[in-house]
């Protein structure tokens, strides 16, 4: 939810505090920067708080992140709290993920899929939440005051659990550290960056960059999320027969089309291109941690909560380029004489098309990767 109302604010945000896309690159970016720094830590610290302690960690600091967030007066008091927002999310990324493949030792892709059906499922709600506060004219300090309701439920369903002890993941920090610089480890840390650009980059910019595109963006991150938590419920038969490997190459193809459709994409077109989008995108997260958590076991915890923390601190950093390419590339059509919606739009589809370039990245990647893991299955099996 913090992410779809983040993105459905961002133009009120703009005219309330008057900043640049640009400027509101970099509060964007404080979110996904508070979140690997909250996974290297709850990463390195895993094995002495556990899950639980995480948890409420990631509780104190989501209230305190949505109420300063709530009471900002200007760009820095966004940058800061925005930040807290992010730590906090990074903080149940780190909590939930290894709990989550300890628990399921035998499934963990699959699982660790079906976990994460909620951060599309509550972008879903944000989103629709946005869009009908948006247009009944309710003001972004009320989109944000929404958050702490479900907060304050989660905090409520964690307190007095009994969380599970690990018994199914390396819990030495010093071998989960010195498993970290496998060269294997590195390559994917390489990839999540890319993958998370491609799908978090063009989700969290919809709403700036489809806005004149005769489609309603937070209609079109709803309907794209949507999409990614059904995907992501029913990912076994799809894990299974195609293996993790399989399904990041098929997606990197899938989303590069995606969004190069939607780049193009106007009226109604926009929504066909969106689901393209969706089917792409939905597996890459999840899968990447789980195939980390299946073939490099050693890296434990702190290798999960790494690779995500990875693809959001990558995030972060395209942030502000991305909200760059479309003052630039809107600069450029009003100097071409173009009225102010057709600047948007152009803009928006320019910005789409410099997006593209992260998937078809990993087109090259992921089917080097594909080969790379099956070589190395096929001789491991004969060795066996």
């Amino acid at each position: 939810m913090t992410f779809a109302i983040r993105a459905g604010i961002l133009s009120q945000l703009g005219v309330d505090f008057q900043l640049s896309d640009r400027e509101l690159g970099f509060v964007n970016s404080m979110a996904f920067l508070g979140f690997p720094v909250a996974t290297i830590i709850g990463g390195l610290l895993y094995n002495y708080l556990g899950a639980k302690n995480l948890m409420w960690i990631a509780f104190f600091s989501h209230m305190l992140g949505l109420v300063l967030t709530i009471t900002a007066g200007g760009f820095w008091g966004l940058l800061i709290s925005t930040f807290f927002i992010g730590f906090a999310n990074g903080t149940v990324e780190a909590g939930c993920n290894p709990m989550i493949a300890d628990m399921y030792p035998e499934d963990k892709t699959t699982m660790l899929n079906r976990f994460h059906v909620w951060f599309p499922g509550g972008i879903v709600i944000g989103s629709l939440i946005s869009k009908f506060m948006t247009d009944a004219s309710m003001g972004w300090q009320l989109q944000v005051g929404i958050i702490i309701i479900p907060t304050i439920i989660y905090a409520v369903m964690i307190f007095g659990q009994q969380f599970p002890k690990s018994q199914n993941i390396e819990t030495s920090t010093s071998t989960n550290i010195k498993a970290l610089f496998s060269p294997l480890f590195l390559f994917m840390v390489v990839c999540m960056t890319l993958t998370a650009t491609a799908e978090l980059g063009t989700q969290q910019w919809i709403e700036r960059i489809l806005g004149k595109a005769g489609a309603s963006p937070m209609l079109v991150l709803a309907m794209v999320t949507g999409l990614m938590a059904i995907g992501r419920y029913f990912a076994g038969p799809v894990i299974h027969r195609l293996n993790p490997t399989g399904v990041l190459w098929a997606s990197a193809v899938v989303a590069t089309i995606g969004i190069g459709l939607m780049s193009i994409a106007t009226g109604p077109m926009v929504y066909l291109a969106a689901i393209m989008f969706a089917v792409g995108v939905m597996y890459f997260w999840p899968t990447m941690i789980g195939f980390t958590a299946e073939n490099l076991p050693q890296t434990g915890a702190l290798g999960m909560s790494l690779m995500g923390g990875a693809g959001m601190f990558a995030t972060s950093l395209w942030q502000p380029v991305i909200g760059g390419w479309l003052d630039s590339e809107r600069a450029a059509a009003l100097a071409q004489g173009m009225s102010s919606d057709e600047a948007d739009l152009v803009a928006g589809q320019a910005t789409l098309d410099n997006l593209a370039t992260f998937p078809a990245i990993l087109i090259v990647l992921f089917g080097f990767l594909y080969f790379y893991m099956k070589k190395k299955n096929k001789a491991e099996a004969s060795e066996g």
